[in-house]
């Protein structure tokens, strides 16, 4: 979890600037790299790359330890009397803990969302943007863009932990002679790719998810269906409109990993827990 939360609070800055690539709808000027961290800064001073970023810290340990307890049950589940599982078991096992997990906490991801968006300080916090959220929109407006959410956690939770067992297998398989640990480098490799094809499969229902969610945000768009929103994207904006904020999210993979591993790490041994 401290892991998890200072890795998320260090790559913040990059993470805000995709959900504002991902929200931007109309013209005049496509944002990029650059023009979005000068926009940011401008708007709210540096202390605002970080909007959003308690909120999505906050979420990190329901949702981690949801996921993953999950996904051994499922495991388990689905391997009855076998020894091993194969992959098609782990895709299933990985999408089923995914979609567990982001169903009990999809409120907050709608919640940060919406803070992260709040370039005109609309909100005053948490609490204030939960209580106008109910008051102007109601309780359901906490699920809007679940349908593409739980779409999209089927090829990311099941591509990401499918990917990352299969490498580490087939290291120590292959590389590994007298160990069972791959070594820290290995993981690090194993975690930036598995979590690299994991978003690039699901990233365009994390687009069109985030556009659902920023709906009241986002001025003069109305509220609509999946479907019909995809459509307008493929023709307002092409098939790379699915795709818009993608490089920040894949510039964010490697530090987000490395962080979160080698805090982990020091964690671990400050709290005196020994290798297993």
């Amino acid at each position: 979890m401290i892991a998890g939360a200072i890795s998320r609070t260090c790559t913040a800055p990059l993470e805000r600037l995709k959900v504002r690539m991902q929200a931007q709808v109309l013209p005049p000027a496509t944002i990029t790299l650059k023009s979005g961290f000068e926009t940011m800064l401008r708007e709210g001073g540096i202390f605002s790359l970080w909007k959003g970023n308690y909120v999505n810290v906050l979420k990190i340990a329901p949702e981690t330890s949801i996921k993953y307890w999950s996904y051994e049950k499922y495991k388990n589940l689905l391997a009855t009397e076998r020894a091993t599982i194969g992959i098609m078991d782990r895709f299933v096992s990985g999408s089923l803990a995914g979609i567990t997990a982001q169903t009990l906490v999809y409120p907050l991801e709608v919640l940060k969302t919406r803070l992260t968006l709040d370039s005109t300080s609309r909100y005053t916090g948490i609490s204030n943007c939960v209580q106008k959220m109910l008051k102007y929109e109601g309780f359901r407006t906490f699920y809007k863009g679940y349908v593409p959410n739980i779409l999209g956690i089927i090829p990311y939770a099941g591509v990401d932990l499918a990917v990352f067992e299969l490498l580490k297998n087939f290291w120590l398989q292959h590389h590994s002679r007298d160990s069972v640990n791959p070594g820290i480098v290995v993981l690090l490799a194993c975690s930036t790719l598995s979590s690299t094809c994991g978003q690039l499969a699901s990233y365009p229902f994390t687009l069109v998810r985030t556009r659902m969610q920023a709906e009241e945000i986002l001025r003069g768009i109305q509220p609509m269906k999946m479907i019909r929103l995809a459509k307008i994207i493929i023709v307002t904006e092409g098939m790379m409109g699915f795709y818009k904020g993608i490089i920040p999210n894949v510039v964010k993979v490697l530090p987000a990993v490395c962080i979160s591993y080698g805090i982990y790490e020091k964690t671990r041994k400050s709290l005196g827990v020994a290798d297993v």
